[in-house]
């Protein structure tokens, strides 16, 4: 028995076929709703006729979850749901009126479970990822500024979606989950995310293997790092190699285009308290590189990597203060300077100084390195600071630092920051210019190398001054 016909919809001026049951009908929809205009005086009924197909569809393919044989005879049935969800993703363009009367009639229930039923399906048919695809732009633009339907996206998508699409091998399908919940985010969302980890850490993953994709970074750096509990509770159960790429975009953030803002401030400062204490413990183990058999150790890595973000962190005025004070910070940079300096005069392991310049894909390149930011953190730790300063002095610091401004064609920033740092060290500081001083006259400090960093060393009647003959380097 045929259906009964219902009048036609007119959308700005088109008659459209009513009811919309064939394919070309929902082309024309979805290439009229390109255009702001027809998106903005399309009736609610046209959402009700595309959301009965999207319905019928949904059943063809229920009916091939359960029989694995009928994967095959779905190409009609995914053609309609993919246009549906075009049609759809194009109605909901700026226009909050379509988004929420979509929203009303329960679309984004049904979209998200005939996406969850995608993947029980069998088959790698092109058309199928098509039509997942299109199904995730959907959600996106239903959300997209209306937090009405962010809130009802997030709750049926949240976490089965979201783990099913982070997780998924075709790239698109993950760079468009990754918008959503870019989209759907918020700060009470975040707890939940706390409590479900393995979402958190899938978008770690996804950046890992999509680091060109902008969807995945934007996630971490204007969501992730805004919530110091998420950070911290996920900190804990990333892998070592997770960890690396978690702190290089900490590393993006704080260095980026646009400075850190106040109300980023008081999270980051949260951040540098976990960085610092992770750094302080763990940190010895970076002397694995000095065993004559060493190999790459991703916990050297991500130690070398917490350097790298405390070298960061200490250049940012509203976090050096904090890091400054930090408990055992400034003598444990100190101690372990010493240990690797010791170990880079064995010439069998990576901290051993060289005349040849290594690919910086190279290990040793990475461990050269680490041995230069452990002196550009201590002269930023001692930047106007003279409680850090005179620290250092007591710690038999300012020796061991002026004893590696050797020149070392592998690390050709290390003078440079030893300049830096015995700047800081000495600034407004008589008793470290005293000592450097006196180094000098009994030939434990190079005269050249001295001036080479701009100082040189002058008597004036019994007394030793430290001058210095050129303009401080910039950090």
């Amino acid at each position: 028995m045929a259906a009964p016909r219902l009048p036609p919809a007119r959308l700005s001026g088109v008659m459209v076929p009513a009811p919309i049951q064939d394919l070309e009908a929902l082309r024309a929809l979805t290439a009229l709703f390109k255009e702001q205009r027809n998106r903005e005086t399309a009736p609610r009924s046209i959402f009700q006729r595309v959301l009965g197909i999207l319905k019928k569809s949904s059943h063809d393919i229920e009916l091939a979850c359960r029989d694995p044989s009928q994967a095959e005879h779905l190409a009609s049935s995914l053609q309609l749901i993919t246009e549906c969800f075009r049609c759809l993703r194009n109605a909901c363009i700026e226009c909050s009126v379509n988004q929420d009367s979509i929203r009303n009639l329960d679309t984004i229930g049904v979209a998200v479970d005939l996406i969850l039923l995608f993947r029980e399906l069998q088959t790698e048919q092109e058309s199928l990822l098509t039509a997942f695809r299109c199904g995730l732009q959907f959600l996106g633009n239903v959300a997209s500024r209306n937090e009405e339907s962010q809130s009802v996206v997030w709750a049926h998508a949240f976490p089965e979606l979201f783990f099913t699409c982070l997780n998924h091998h075709d790239k698109k399908i993950v760079a468009y989950s990754s918008m959503i919940m870019f989209t759907t985010l918020n700060l009470e969302r975040m707890n939940e995310l706390q409590e479900t980890l393995n979402i958190a850490i899938s978008v770690i993953e996804a950046h890992q293997k999509q680091p060109e994709s902008e969807w995945p970074f934007l996630v971490i750096t204007d969501h992730f790092l805004k919530s110091p509990e998420l950070v911290k509770a996920m900190y804990a159960k990333l892998t070592n190699q997770e960890r690396v790429t978690f702190l290089d975009l900490m590393i993006a953030k704080i260095v980026g285009d646009d400075p850190l803002t106040k109300d980023d401030i008081p999270v980051f400062l949260s951040h540098a308290e976990l960085v610092a204490a992770t750094f302080v413990d763990d940190c010895r183990s970076v002397l694995k590189l000095t065993s004559e058999h060493q190999t790459e150790d991703e916990e050297v890595l991500a130690i070398i990597r917490l350097l790298d973000v405390l070298c960061e962190m200490t250049a940012n005025t509203d976090l050096l203060t904090y890091l400054q004070g930090f408990p055992g910070l400034l003598e444990r940079v100190i101690d372990l300077l010493r240990l690797v300096h010791v170990a880079g005069k064995d010439t069998t392991n990576l901290f051993a100084t060289t005349g040849c310049v290594k690919a910086e894909s190279d290990i040793s390149s990475v461990a050269d390195g680490f041995k230069s930011h452990l002196i550009r953190l201590i002269g930023n730790l001692c930047y106007k600071n003279k409680e850090n300063q005179d620290k250092v002095n007591e710690l038999d610091g300012i020796p061991l630092i002026l004893d590696n401004c050797s020149i070392d064609d592998s690390n050709p920033f290390l003078t440079q920051w030893v300049v830096y740092t015995v700047r800081n060290l000495t600034e407004d500081n008589s008793q470290n210019q005293d000592l450097i001083a006196k180094m000098e006259e009994q030939g434990l400090a190079d005269p050249s190398a001295l001036k080479k960093m701009g100082f040189e060393v002058e008597k004036q009647g019994e007394k030793l001054i430290l001058k210095s003959t050129s303009e401080a380097p910039q950090p």
